[in-house]
């Protein structure tokens, strides 16, 4: 799991360290580590003059910039430095002169971008908004045309560091060096998608517990429930399948499918006939019929009609078992769910569950996704570009990211009855969402390209398969 923090929670721990370290420059430290990693983009180039362009805002990022840039002169690289706001960190600037660096106006800057190796964005760190000033933000875009490789220091600037927002006025990073531990906008999408590769470079913080985790491939492959020597059927799991209806039958095929090739041990199908008929002649292996079960699953392809509030109360009644609780059913909640359930809404499903505007939930996705796990009492998977997992206790873990392709009908059916698969298999609600969704994902990466949501699922057999190799 990668561990991110908040602004906030960094500025702390900084002042903190300052407290108890006042002879250890900080940004030296950090200066340092932009220019090794600036050096590592630049590679070797021979008897080249390796030419950097540093764009430098006036606070602390820029400090670090103006400082890096005074290490790449010394180093041999050619540096030119563009202060955005007129002027530049006084201790930073002096060392970066006296190194030979040259200070350039904003025309001559935005000439030089076609000629450079190198852009060093030090414009705003995370004390910055959403945005950039006019002609900050027409020399970022000029570079983003250019396919100008960037190295941002921090955050790309006109990104704010706790927020999942990407404005259009931007720094687009190929890579980005943050200190200490990565921040929300480096793995909410889409503001994460203008960081490019993520490095974190340790500057000695002691930091609280994290905002927010993000798993990573590793931690899928070592929580995922594989079978052994004992296994049967019903102790791997049973899953019961209620979905579907007359208008969207393939929602309960396409959440069957899910399940099965998560690896359900047995799955019984109990909902509409003309669902049904369609599983008959796809997937053999499923039962029909009312049965004993470890988890339910319910919701997808339902339709929104009245008659499903009593569908809904009667799954959730039958023995008291956990459920994925998905689409047209999280419209209709009881006040009290059973123990282990999951609720899986996108944000639309979201904003009518909470009754506020989409937009508002897509503005705030993590503050939305708790107040829905703490008012049912339920895990919560927010699907999207980024998938959180939010506990009721107000935990957040991101599911491995997958690629846009993703975006389609369908996608979500599936992911359910992965979900439910590993719900039975007797995973907490938490792990089944984080794991069903990173799986999703997985499979989704192999399988890159306009592949319909049934292709994808059968690829999850193949990611577990290689879960089991690995074991």
């Amino acid at each position: 799991m990668i561990p991110v923090h908040n602004a906030q929670q960094v500025r702390d721990a900084e002042a903190v360290f300052m407290a108890r370290n006042p002879d250890v420059d900080l940004m030296q430290i950090a200066a340092d580590g932009v220019a090794e990693t600036a050096l590592a983009m630049l590679g070797d180039r021979g008897e080249a003059t390796r030419f950097v362009l540093v764009a430098a805002g006036t606070g602390n990022n820029g400090g670090d910039g103006l400082f890096a840039a005074a290490r790449l002169a010394r180093e041999g690289c050619q540096v030119a430095i563009w202060l955005t706001g007129g002027s530049g960190h006084p201790d930073g600037l002096k060392a970066a002169t006296e190194a030979g660096c040259q200070v350039v106006d904003c025309v001559t800057a935005a000439a030089q971008l076609a000629e450079v190796d190198l852009l060093i964005d030090a414009v705003a760190g995370i004390g910055g908004r959403h945005g950039l000033e006019p002609a900050v933000a027409t020399f970022a875009a000029e570079a983003h045309m250019l396919e100008v490789d960037v190295l941002s220091v921090d955050v790309p600037s006109g990104i704010a560091a706790d927020s999942s927002v990407l404005p259009e006025d931007c720094f687009r990073a190929t890579r980005t060096i943050t200190f200490a531990t990565r921040k929300p906008c480096h793995v909410l999408k889409p503001a994460a998608s203008a960081s490019g590769v993520v490095e974190t470079f340790d500057i000695g913080l002691e930091l609280p517990r994290p905002v927010v985790w993000q798993a990573q491939v590793g931690d899928v492959a070592r929580r995922w429930p594989l079978p052994g020597p004992t296994s049967d059927k019903y102790s791997r799991g049973v899953v019961g399948i209620d979905t579907g209806s007359a208008r969207y039958p393939g929602a309960a095929v396409l959440g069957t499918i899910g399940a099965l090739h998560a690896g359900a041990g047995m799955i019984r199908f109990v909902g509409p006939e003309a669902a049904a008929n369609l599983i008959r002649t796809t997937l053999p292996s499923v039962t029909h019929g009312e049965g004993a079960v470890q988890a339910w699953l319910v919701g997808s392809g339902w339709g929104q009609t009245e008659a499903n509030r009593e569908r809904l109360a009667a799954r959730l009644a039958a023995g008291k078992v956990p459920a994925v609780i998905d689409a047209d059913a999280l419209v209709m909640l009881p006040e009290t769910l059973p123990t282990n359930c999951l609720l899986t809404p996108h944000a639309g499903e979201l904003s009518r569950m909470l009754g506020v505007e989409r937009s508002i939930v897509e503005a705030d996705p993590v503050r939305h996704g708790r107040m829905a796990a703490e008012r049912w009492d339920s895990v919560v998977l927010l699907k999207g570009a980024t998938q959180y997992v939010v506990t009721p206790d107000g935990q957040i873990t991101l599911a491995v990211p997958g690629p846009y392709w993703s975006a389609q009908a369908g996608s979500g059916d599936v992911l359910a009855g992965i979900c439910a698969t590993l719900l039975a298999s007797g995973l907490s609600a938490a792990d089944a969402a984080l794991l069903g969704a990173s799986v999703q994902a997985m499979a989704a990466q192999r399988r890159r390209g306009p592949f319909p949501p049934d292709v994808i699922a059968r690829e999850v057999a193949t990611i577990v398969g290689e879960f089991d190799f690995i074991a």
